[in-house]
């Protein structure tokens, strides 16, 4: 299991930006926690200039907007620990690699430093705020430490590794909470009951029955509300698939609620450790929830494998693996081809480039390279330079047509879109497979274990 925590980096008084970010980078990367650096891996930077390249990333970003923020963040960490003896400090480091790029999205330069100088293994992961092209920054937003472990906990269960359980604190003060202050959204949802309980003919009467509630309706794209003394409108579409208005003129005329347009897929999370709980002396009450709850869990992911014609664990472990392979094949698809349209849109801006300032470099030239004309024209000089460098580096000896790199940019994006849609379903299904294995697999206990096992040695045979 890995427990996560987000941490901006600001800039210290007294100090420079370099230098700030200088130190923490090299705390991370720092030999004596790393293995002599072996547990150092980038994405879209060196880790031994990656200071340097996020300086240049935030230059681009000032050159750009002209200004910076009042609290300016430089980076991100994220802190990311282990359970000892769970994960070796290899697979930590490609665990902690997925997390940021899946956290990211790929639109920022990270590093991973996975530390081994301590009981468990963590990874410190610093990822620019400034993106890669230079146009936007990270921002910093309610409650993203908890959409920070959700990501993590997913990548962790696409590893077969276990998670850290949420306890119920907060879903109980939340019930609490509602029971004596009742939410604008619970307050309109009993307010429509009540004018639906007196039998109004249509949907007008209605909302003429909310109005008398002293309900402000706003008619648009999607029906609001808005009662007397509460500050903002609920949209009819935030309320729930029993209150859209479709439905709700089904009620009107007596008819069943149809929920056919709800979206399919698992009604199952992962189940609780018991044990832990019972060694953490939650109390009676919550071990039986958490026995229940878990005996729910496992009952719909039953009834989930079941609808796909698995009868087996090990039916189940032998799909999760082919989807789990189809996936990782698909992702990898997917990333060669972003890497090649990312290639295609460079060389297009350095022909460009180079077509727009060669009279100028022949210029340049025919001036016997004075130093008056470079200053002069010094950032056409400079664009035809990078140009330059860019084919030297990618040994273009002949440089293609715009046409046929169009068409190429087109091909790939086609291709691209119509995987993603499968990458998509795929990514979706696997999660649910991988659950529900993880659920079954810890109901069984050391006989799924022994199972597993045995196929591994299976395997190793064949």
């Amino acid at each position: 299991m890995a427990t996560t925590r987000l941490i901006p980096l600001h800039h210290n008084k007294g100090k420079t930006i370099a230098k700030c970010l200088k130190e923490r980078t090299d705390y991370a990367e720092n030999g004596e926690k790393t293995n002599g650096g072996e547990l150092v891996s980038s994405y879209e930077c060196d880790p031994k200039t990656c200071d340097r390249e996020f300086l240049l990333a935030k230059r681009e970003y000032l050159h750009r907007h002209g200004y910076e923020h009042q609290k300016n963040v430089l980076a991100y960490q994220i802190r990311q620990a282990f359970k000892p003896g769970e994960v070796t400090p290899e697979e930590a480091n490609r665990i902690g690699y997925e997390t940021a790029m899946r956290w990211t999205k790929g639109k920022h330069a990270f590093i991973v430093a996975t530390h081994v100088d301590r009981a468990h293994v963590h990874n410190h992961i610093i990822y620019n705020s400034t993106t890669l092209d230079g146009e936007r920054k990270w921002m910093n937003f309610l409650r993203s430490g908890k959409a920070l472990r959700k990501v993590s906990d997913l990548v962790c269960v696409e590893h077969g590794l276990s998670i850290v359980e949420s306890t119920q604190k907060t879903e109980n003060t939340k019930y609490n909470k509602m029971l004596y202050f009742p939410s604008a959204r619970t307050e309109l949802k009993a307010d429509i009951d009540a004018v639906l309980s007196t039998s109004p003919h249509n949907f007008d009467e209605l909302l003429s029955g909310l109005k008398k509630r002293d309900y402000e309706i706003r008619k648009g794209k999607c029906l609001s509300f808005r009662k007397k003394g509460r500050e903002r409108f609920l949209r009819i579409d935030t309320l729930g698939r029993e209150y859209s208005e479709a439905n709700l003129k089904r009620r009107i005329l007596g008819e069943k609620v149809s929920l056919a347009d709800e979206a399919e897929g698992r009604d199952f999370d992962l189940i609780l450790n018991i044990e832990e709980i019972i060694q953490k002396n939650k109390g009676a009450n919550y071990e039986r929830w958490a026995k229940r709850y878990n005996l729910k869990q496992t009952a719909t992911a039953l009834c989930f494998i079941k609808e796909r014609g698995i009868n087996t664990l090990s039916e189940l472990i032998d799909q999760t693996d082919n989807i789990t392979k189809c996936y990782n094949s698909l992702s990898d698809s997917l990333h060669k081809k972003q890497e090649r349209l990312n290639e295609i849109d460079e060389l297009k801006k350095h022909i460009t480039n180079f077509a727009r300032t060669k009279e100028t470099a022949d210029a340049y030239k025919r001036s016997g390279y004075s130093k008056k004309f470079f200053e002069n024209h010094r950032e056409e000089l400079l664009l035809h330079k990078a140009a330059k460098d860019f084919f030297s580096d990618h040994h273009y000896s002949k440089l293609p047509k715009m046409k046929d790199l169009r068409e190429e940019f087109g091909q790939i994006l086609a291709e691209k879109k119509k995987e993603y849609a499968e990458y998509k379903s795929m990514k979706s299904e696997m999660q649910d497979l991988l659950i529900a294995r993880q659920n079954l697999e810890a109901l069984l206990g050391s006989e799924g274990k022994t199972t597993k096992e045995e196929r591994t040695e299976e395997h190793q045979a064949r």
